[in-house]
């Protein structure tokens, strides 16, 4: 049975990888393991967004398309982008300060398209038969009624692998199957330190290192 994987890439790195050294992750690898045992792996699909190197850290826009650039040497991987926005909101303080001021104005900063892009792919493939099952690797609840369609209207298997470390209802109850992401497979699921595609080679970023390999 042909199935395929589509990473929710924002939920996965914020559930499960930022601030660990598993970032330099081998999307290929990780879907083998996560596959049924009936299951070929036919296509991945990630979604993401472009984001922007702040002033905090400058160098993490280089770091996402040096990781972009490491996903695109897996054949069956396809990358879809987002986007981010920018928009100046009034907002309430959590408490009103001694001069009477009640709001304020902040930058917020939105990543838009990747849910609606996983949602319309999803979709997509169960009407074209692009495949005979599909695992979603997103703890986002806002999946639930897709899933809920795709299995109704296309009789489409879809098993969600959640990257929280708590149980959604919700998109269990929505899934075929539902299951917590195990952490330990993503020390197993790592790129090489370096790969090469036509352009050269291709190094993970030393902020991504190990505390021992350092």
């Amino acid at each position: 049975m042909d199935a395929n994987v589509y990473v929710d890439g924002f939920n996965l790195y914020y559930r499960a990888l930022r601030r660990t050294p598993w970032r330099w992750l081998d999307l290929q690898a990780l879907a083998h393991c996560l596959l049924e045992s009936e299951c070929t792996l036919h296509r991945i699909r990630y979604f993401t967004a472009l984001i922007r190197s702040g002033s905090l850290d400058p160098q993490k826009r280089l770091r996402q398309q040096t990781y972009l650039r490491a996903l695109r040497t897996i054949p069956q991987l396809d990358i879809h982008e987002g986007r981010f926005q920018s928009n100046t909101a009034k907002r309430p303080l959590a408490a009103p300060r001694s001069d009477g001021q009640e709001f304020v104005r902040v930058i917020e900063t939105r990543e838009k398209g990747s849910d609606a892009n996983l949602a319309a792919y999803i979709t997509r493939d169960a009407a074209k038969r692009d495949s005979q099952a599909a695992f979603v690797v997103s703890g986002d609840s806002d999946f639930v009624d897709v899933i809920r369609m795709v299995r109704r209207d296309f009789n489409f298997p879809v098993h969600v692998i959640d990257p929280q470390k708590h149980v959604s209802r919700r998109l269990r109850d929505a899934a075929t199957s539902y299951r917590l992401l195990d952490h330990s497979l993503l020390p197993q699921c790592q790129f090489p330190i370096t790969l090469l595609d036509s352009h050269g080679t291709i190094t993970r970023p030393s902020a991504w290192q190990a505390a021992g390999e350092r």
